[in-house]
């Protein structure tokens, strides 16, 4: 990173510490985004910046995350302070944007480490965790987007009637082997609609993965991340991509080790399904079709990693379970008694 170039750029936008030495440290990333801590001055900030080997749009994608994190400016949903946005590839390379550092902890920095105290053995409080969870968004599918000038950041005409198309087309594009289960779930889907459809802000990805909580009881969530997937959509799909491989049974000792979370001692999926409807205002009467969406859905996108493997025995292990994600799809959509809306 060059910072004689970064500290111009951020003297030119009017970002405190003139003159100052940058601080900087990398926090995390991928192929996709890294992540590098800031200091100046008074500022404490996150840089988030497309890798050099990231291909070009994520120029475009980080453009539009940036879009997302201000708009929610002065709403009640988590999120990280906009700092400022540079689209200007000539100062680091790549588009990239600042945003204000968060003091908390991710679920994704403790494998193998189990929940922070008093999360580890508090079952209260753990329940926290999951209601706070689902209560980030629910308060993301009341924020009003048009007013906050996201009009055209999704296509939610039509936003049903699309995904069938959509992703069995990219399905056929990679295909290497039979999916079962694949045909039952897909003209389920084709056939069916959730019983309303009431556009919103969604994250696309929402899961422990992608949010940070404030330290200490009770849980708190401190803010939503990584925006890559955010749309205009139906806010009930992040629901159900939440929800749709919660254990039934918290109590059980397999709720603990199912996940990449220790999901032992905490609500149920029908509480937390309750608990977005009192907190959105929306039905979920018609749940069972976007659990069925969201399982087919995550199996696609799996697929994807699973035939790119080669020798990465990470995505290698994604193999069986795509296969039992989609079975699972079929098996919901062949017993389930919801009767929604017939599509046309």
């Amino acid at each position: 990173m060059d910072l004689g170039r970064l500290g111009d750029w951020m003297d030119g936008v009017g970002l405190p510490g003139k003159g100052e030495p940058i601080e900087h440290s990398y926090v995390t990333g991928g192929a996709q985004n890294e992540i590098y801590e800031i200091r100046r001055g008074e500022l404490h900030a996150a840089l988030r910046i497309p890798p050099p080997s990231a291909p070009d749009s994520r120029d475009t994608g980080i453009l539009r995350e940036w879009r997302i994190i201000e708009a929610l400016d002065g709403s009640d949903v988590p999120h990280t302070e906009a700092v400022a946005v540079c689209a200007d590839t000539s100062v680091l390379g790549r588009a990239f944007y600042l945003m204000g550092f968060v003091d908390g902890w991710s679920p994704m920095g403790r494998q193998g480490q189990g929940w922070p105290a008093p999360f580890d053995t508090d079952l209260d409080a753990r329940r926290g965790l999951a209601y706070q969870l689902v209560e980030g968004i629910a308060l993301l599918s009341k924020v009003d987007w048009q007013a906050r000038g996201l009009g055209d950041l999704g296509r939610p005409d039509g936003f049903h009637e699309r995904q069938v198309d959509r992703w069995t087309a990219f399905l056929e594009r990679i295909k290497g082997r039979e999916l079962p289960g694949l045909d039952v779930a897909s003209d389920w889907l084709r056939h069916h609609r959730p019983l309303d459809f009431v556009p919103g802000l969604m994250h696309g990805d929402y899961q422990f993965a992608n949010v940070m909580f404030q330290h200490g009881a009770p849980a708190r969530l401190a803010a939503i991340v990584d925006w890559e997937m955010g749309t205009v959509g139906d806010p009930k799909l992040d629901l159900g991509w939440m929800v749709h491989s919660w254990p039934e049974d918290t109590s059980a000792p397999e709720a603990a080790t199912t996940s990449y979370v220790d999901h032992y001692g905490m609500p149920g999926p029908s509480e937390l399904v309750a608990h977005y409807a009192q907190v959105s205002g929306r039905q979920v009467e018609d749940m069972d079709y976007y659990f069925i969406l969201a399982k087919w859905k995550l199996a696609i996108v799996l697929e994807q990693g699973y035939q790119r493997a080669g020798d990465d025995e990470k995505l290698q292990a994604f193999g069986p379970i795509v296969l039992e994600l989609m079975r699972a799809a079929a098996d919901l959509a062949e017993t389930t008694d919801y009767a929604p809306r017939m599509a046309r």
